[in-house]
């Protein structure tokens, strides 16, 4: 028997130790992994307890983010535990519908797992037991044929023991290419060979699923890099050139930046944990000190001056909100590069951001449901 293992769901992300309090006492843990998309993650419990079916849990450090806990298996004890995985493919077209069903249905056992690049979709079930699982394959196929999903073959059905399910995500995540930069998963490090020339920005777990969506992250950094390529042949320096990254969250965006040659790079977000993690990211690739990470928001965080390049991978709601502070955080001559915005949001983020800026070039692109702005100020 190894370390008591927990499954926590509707977690939102969080990297720090947390203190569960169960009937006024408490256990402590820490965080081991998670499973695709971000909603379930392993716990080690170094204080393990008699649990209840559900409790809460707060950060060690204090706030007042409460977060909901379930835990697998009967009530009593928690000791190590095997999970069972149903996995099947969908059409790729068909990912937003499966995603709506899961949604409208409260089925939070399954996941809609979306590999933008390869164009491929899989629906995947963490359950106790393999009864549990049967029962809810039942229901979920209904709920798909339902809403017009077809299932591509039959599905996989297995056991997860704790290091299975724990290092599940490292199946659906793989090295990525664009230009002379690579995007290559630390657990491959051993194996990738970079081609001379290339450049190669290590992604710890946190950092693979922790910058939030997949697509919009790339949206955005295919545009860092078309950008550099761009202005290098125009004979423009981009080492002299400033990039900030508004909400860097683990940081990919200013430390591809660094990468590329930019030498003044910037990154901000509201939330100390984001900032920490970026540190820790650029440490893991050896770029402590090429980019300064802190914390602050969109009204504070661009007190140093306007960037050459400022990224704002946010939401929809939160870009048309702050557009002002945005565009006004933008060198003369300089490109402002907004994603986080769904394909049917990106015709409103345009119209509020041409109302502020009409003279500003616009142009914007569409990766699966989401969609990027570029803006190029005249």
């Amino acid at each position: 028997m190894g370390q008591p293992q927990l499954v926590l769901w509707l977690v939102p992300e969080a990297t720090a130790p947390l203190v569960m309090r169960v009937a006024g006492s408490a256990a402590t843990g820490r965080l081991l992994g998670r499973i695709p998309r971000g909603e379930a993650f392993a716990w080690s419990v170094e204080q393990p307890a008699p649990l209840p079916a559900s409790a809460n849990a707060t950060p060690a450090s204090g706030g007042d983010a409460e977060m909901e806990l379930r835990w697998w298996g009967k009530r009593g004890t928690f000791g190590a535990m095997a999970l069972f995985e149903i996995k099947t493919e969908i059409p790729f077209t068909a990912a937003e519908a499966a995603d709506t069903a899961l949604l409208e249905h409260g089925l939070e056992n399954w996941s809609a797992l979306e590999d933008v690049i390869g164009q491929r979709v899989w629906l995947v079930g963490i359950f106790a037991d393999e009864s549990e699982a049967t029962q809810a394959w039942a229901t979920v196929t209904s709920l798909l044929v339902d809403a017009g999903v077809a299932i591509v073959g039959e599905p996989v059905r297995r056991s997860l023991d704790d290091a299975d399910w724990r290092d599940s995500y490292k199946a659906h995540f793989h090295a990525w290419q664009f230009g002379r930069l690579h995007w290559v998963p630390v657990w491959e490090r051993a194996t990738f060979s970079l081609p001379p020339g290339d450049a190669v920005l290590w992604l710890a777990p946190v950092m693979a699923f922790g910058t939030g969506n997949p697509a919009t992250t790339r949206l955005c950094v295919e545009r860092l890099v078309t950008l550099a390529a761009e202005r290098r042949r125009a004979g423009v320096e981009i080492a002299h050139q400033r990039v900030i990254d508004a909400g860097c969250g683990s940081g990919i965006l200013a430390l591809s930046a660094a990468l590329l040659g930019y030498r003044d790079v910037a990154g901000f977000d509201n939330d100390l944990e984001a900032v920490r993690v970026s540190e820790e990211n650029a440490a893991l690739n050896g770029l402590e000190g090429k980019v300064q990470f802190r914390l602050g928001d969109l009204v504070t965080g661009f007190a140093d001056g306007p960037g050459d390049v400022v990224f704002a991978n946010i939401l929809a709601n939160v870009l048309i909100q702050y557009a002002r502070e945005l565009t006004a955080a933008v060198a003369p001559g300089g490109t402002l590069i907004l994603s986080g915005i769904l394909a049917v949001e990106v015709a409103q983020v345009q119209a509020a951001f041409a109302a502020v800026v009409p003279a500003w070039r616009q142009e914007s692109r569409v990766m699966g449901e989401w969609s990027d702005v570029l803006l190029v100020q005249p």
